[in-house]
C-alpha cells in the first residue's frame, strides 16, 4: 500500500500501511517537516523495533488496532467472541480512502477484514485544521451467528520522552481535581461507571515530559467523548510501547451484533503540544468554536433562582427577582426545579411534566410575560431522564424503569431512571417536553439536569446504559431539531456530565453545584482544560455558599465567576443598594470584556507559590487581555514572587492596570505596590519573562487586571 503523512497546524501523523495487515502510527506529535515518499519510508523503518532475545523472530509492532496475532500482548483493542470462538483477529488490509484537501480537516479510512472471524472493521481517523486528531472504529459482523462484543477501543502511540501522567478526578461540588505521578510501567486505567460521565471523569488524560506545566512541556492527551460508562487509560509495556486510549465500558451481553449489525465507537479526540496544558487547551477550544453548532450569539448574562427561592414559588416573588435582575443588567432569568405536579421538595412529582395548577393557578405564562417583558430570556429547569416513585407516571407505569427484573435499584435522591431505550416511554417524554416548549415559546432556554448514577440499569433484562445513552443523544437531537431556538444546558448534579459527545448536543455545562468561589477556582480551571470560557456555567453565589457555608465577599465571588459563561445564583431582591451597585458593576465589566473572554486563548500561569493562582484570556491578535490574580491562602514569604503574565507578543508593549468600575481587592495596609495605582507600560516579553509584584493581597481575594497593547 503506501505510508500516509496527514499535516494540519504543527501537527503530524504518519501512518505507514504498506503490510499486509493493520497500519501502524509510525508518528503522532510535533510536525515532521516535508518529507517525500523516501522520507516516510526512511522515517517508517527507523521505528521499526528490533528483534530481541527471547522475544517473537519477527519485529512486533503496534497497529491502530492492537492483535494478539501481531504479537501484542498489552490491552487489547478489540474483544469479544462468537460463542468462545472468533475471540482473535487477524485483519488484512482492503484498502485506505484518503482526502487531505488544500484546506479543512485531513482523513483517512483504514478498511481491514478478517473472513474467518467474520468481521469487518472501519477506522476513521481525522485531523483537523488546528491539530486535533480524531479516531473512530466502526466494526460489523459478517458472521451468520451473533458476536458478543465486549471491547472496541482506539488506541495512539506515544513516544518514551512522556514520562509523567495527570488526569482529574473527583466528586459532588469537587469536580475536576487534579492527580499526577511518574508514568511507570503497568495500565493506568480511569473507568466510569456510573452510566454517566461522572464526578470523577477525567476530562483529559495527560501524558508528558518530565516538569511539564501550563506553558512549558510537551504533552499528548486524549478524552473519550461518551456519556456512559467509559474507559480511559494509559499504558507502557516492558517491552517499550507507550499507548493512551479511551473508548465506552461494556457490560457482559450489552452489545450483541446479529449478523450484518454495526457497532461505532465513541470518538477519542486525541491532541498534542509542545507548550505544555495551555497549547492543549488553545487546541481543543479552537476546534469546539469552530463547530456550527457552536454558540455564536453573546452569552446571557444568567439568573437561576434555584438558591433564591428553592421550591418556594410565587409569582410576586418571582416577579420581584426579575426586576432587580433586569436593574443589573441580567439577560436571562432561569425557573429551578419545583414548578411541576407534585414538586415541592425533591421526594415526588419527577416525570409528570405538567405545571403545577396550585402552584401556578394562571400557568407559567404570566412569569414568562413579565420576564420577557423586562427585556429577559426566559429558561425553565427539567429533568427529564428521572422518575420519582412518587409520581403519576411511575404509578402507571412501573415497569418504565430502568432495572434488572424483580426489584428496583438503590434510591437516589428519591428518583430511578426512565428506561428511553423503551419506545413508549421515550415518545412520552418527547411529547411532554415537545408540548411544553410548544405551548410556551416564551422559553428559550433548558437547565437539563440529571441527579443519579445509572446503578443495576437493566432494559428488558439486560444491561442498559448503552441504549440509554444513545436514547438520550436522540431525545436532545429531536427537540433541537424541532425547537432549533432553544439552547440546553448540560447539568448532572452539578459536573457529572461533562463530555465532547453530550456538548455537542448542548450549549454550555454547568461545572458543579457548588458555588463557593475558591472550590470554584480550581472547579473551572481544570474544567477549562477542555472547553473555552463560554460554555462553562460560572455564576455568583450569595455571601455564605449553599455547600461549603463559607463566607466571601462580592469582590472574590465576582472576580471568579468573571471568566466563563457569567451568571448569579443567589437571592438578589433581598440583598443591599451597596451590593446592587456592586453587583451592576461586575455584571457591566463582565459585558464589557465578554468579546475577549469567549474568544481569547486562555492562559494559566505557572507561578512557584501554591497560594498565587493566576489566569487570563489574551485575543488572537494580541492586542488586548484581560488576567486574574488570587490569593488562596497565606503564603510563607511574606511577599509572593512577582507573577508573569504570558500569552502576549513579546515585541509589543502593553500597558497594565486594575481594571476600572469595580471596588480594588482588600489588601494588606501598605503593601500595595506604587505601580498599580497609575499602572505601567512594558514589553509582553518583559511581561511574561520578569513579571510584576502584586498587592499582598489577604487570603481569598482577587486581582483583576487589564492589559492593552500601546503600538
Amino acid at each position: 500500500m503506501t505510508i500516509l503523512h496527514l499535516r494540519r497546524a504543527r501537527t503530524s501523523l504518519v501512518l505507514d500501511a504498506r503490510g499486509p495487515g493493520l497500519p501502524r502510527v509510525v508518528h503522532w506529535g510535533g510536525d515532521v517537516g516535508d518529507l517525500d515518499d523516501d522520507g516516510l519510508r526512511q522515517l517508517a523503518d527507523a521505528t521499526v523495533p528490533p528483534v530481541v532475545p527471547s522475544s517473537f523472530d519477527e519485529p512486533t509492532v503496534l497497529s491502530v488496532l492492537p492483535e494478539a496475532s501481531a504479537g501484542w500482548s498489552g490491552r487489547p483493542g478489540l474483544a469479544g467472541h462468537r460463542d468462545g470462538a472468533s475471540w482473535s483477529t487477524a485483519f488484512r488490509l482492503d484498502g485506505l480512502d484518503v482526502d487531505q484537501p488544500a484546506d479543512g480537516p485531513a482523513r483517512v479510512a483504514v478498511r481491514a477484514s478478517d473472513p474467518a472471524a467474520g468481521l469487518t472493521v472501519t477506522i476513521e481517523i481525522t485531523l483537523d485544521p488546528y491539530g486535533l486528531l480524531t479516531v473512530r472504529h466502526r466494526l460489523r459482523n459478517d458472521g451468520d451467528g451473533a458476536y458478543e462484543l465486549r471491547e472496541l477501543t482506539p488506541v495512539l502511540p506515544v513516544p518514551a520522552v512522556a514520562t509523567e501522567l495527570l488526569d482529574l478526578t473527583g466528586r459532588w461540588c469537587r469536580e475536576r481535581s487534579p492527580q499526577r505521578h511518574p508514568w511507570q510501567h503497568g495500565t493506568w486505567v480511569r473507568e466510569g461507571r456510573h452510566g454517566r460521565t461522572g464526578h470523577d471523569a477525567t476530562l483529559l488524560l495527560v501524558a508528558g515530559t518530565a516538569g511539564f506545566g501550563f506553558g512549558h512541556g510537551e504533552v499528548w492527551a486524549v478524552h473519550t467523548a461518551w456519556s456512559g460508562d467509559h474507559v480511559t487509560f494509559a499504558e507502557r509495556r516492558p517491552t517499550g510501547e507507550s499507548t493512551v486510549g479511551g473508548g465506552e465500558l461494556l457490560a457482559p451481553g450489552e452489545v450483541r451484533l446479529g449478523p450484518g449489525e454495526s457497532y461505532e465507537t465513541p470518538l477519542l479526540y486525541a491532541v498534542w503540544s509542545d507548550a505544555g496544558l495551555d497549547g492543549l487547551s488553545d487546541v481543543l477550544h479552537s476546534h469546539l468554536r469552530a463547530r456550527p453548532g457552536h454558540p455564536r450569539s453573546p452569552r446571557p448574562v444568567t439568573l437561576n433562582v434555584w438558591e433564591a427561592v428553592y421550591f418556594d414559588h410565587d409569582l410576586d416573588r418571582l416577579r420581584a427577582l426579575a426586576d432587580r435582575a433586569a436593574q443589573i443588567g441580567v439577560e436571562r432569568f432561569v425557573l429551578d426545579d419545583g414548578w411541576f405536579r407534585g414538586r415541592r421538595d425533591d421526594t415526588a412529582g419527577l416525570g409528570d411534566w405538567y405545571v403545577d395548577e396550585g402552584v401556578w393557578p394562571g400557568g407559567l405564562q404570566p412569569l414568562i410575560d413579565h420576564v420577557t417583558g423586562q427585556g429577559l430570556q426566559f429558561g425553565l429547569w427539567v429533568e427529564p431522564e428521572m422518575v420519582n416513585p412518587d409520581s403519576d407516571l411511575f404509578r402507571a407505569h412501573p415497569d418504565w424503569v430502568l432495572a434488572v427484573p424483580g426489584r428496583l435499584p438503590p434510591a437516589w435522591r428519591h428518583q430511578q431512571v426512565l428506561d428511553l431505550g423503551r419506545p413508549e416511554a421515550y415518545d412520552h417524554v418527547l411529547e411532554r417536553l415537545d408540548t411544553l416548549l410548544t405551548d410556551h415559546p416564551g422559553i428559550r432556554y433548558l437547565k437539563w439536569d440529571q441527579n443519579r448514577d445509572l446503578t443495576e440499569a437493566g432494559h428488558h433484562g439486560r444491561p442498559g446504559v448503552h441504549g440509554q445513552t444513545l436514547a438520550v443523544y436522540r431525545l436532545l437531537d429531536e427537540l433541537r431539531g424541532r425547537h432549533p431556538g432553544v439552547e440546553i444546558e448540560s447539568c448532572s448534579s452539578g459536573g457529572a456530565r461533562v463530555d465532547l459527545a453530550i456538548l455537542a448536543r448542548t450549549d454550555r455545562v454547568w461545572a458543579s453545584d457548588c458555588n463557593d468561589a475558591l472550590e470554584r477556582l480550581s472547579i473551572q480551571r481544570w474544567t477549562g482544560l477542555l472547553l473555552p470560557p463560554e460554555l462553562i456555567g460560572t455564576h455568583i453565589g450569595p455571601e455564605r455558599s449553599h455547600t461549603t457555608k463559607r463566607v466571601h465577599d462580592l469582590g472574590f465571588r465576582a472576580a471568579t465567576a468573571l471568566f466563563g459563561h457569567h451568571g448569579i445564583e443567589w437571592d438578589i431582591a433581598s440583598i443591599s443598594a451597596a451590593e446592587q451597585t456592586e453587583l451592576a458593576a461586575w455584571v457591566a465589566l463582565h459585558k464589557r470584556l465578554r468579546p475577549l473572554l469567549h474568544a481569547g486563548r486562555v492562559v494559566r500561569v505557572d507561578h512557584p507559590d501554591p497560594a498565587v493562582w493566576a489566569h487570563g484570556v489574551v485575543d488572537h491578535d494580541n492586542t488586548r487581555a484581560v488576567y486574574a490574580v488570587a490569593r488562596l491562602a497565606t503564603s510563607v514569604p511574606q511577599v509572593p514572587g512577582a507573577v508573569r503574565l504570558p500569552g502576549l507578543d513579546p515585541g509589543r508593549r502593553y500597558r497594565v492596570r486594575q481594571v476600572s468600575g469595580v471596588p480594588a481587592p482588600a489588601t494588606i495596609d501598605l503593601a500595595a505596590p506604587t505601580w498599580l495605582a497609575g499602572g505601567l507600560t512594558l514589553s509582553g516579553a518583559a511581561l511574561a519573562r520578569v513579571g510584576v509584584q502584586l498587592p499582598a493581597l489577604h487570603p481569598e481575594q482577587s486581582l483583576v487586571l487589564e492589559v492593552d497593547a500601546v503600538d
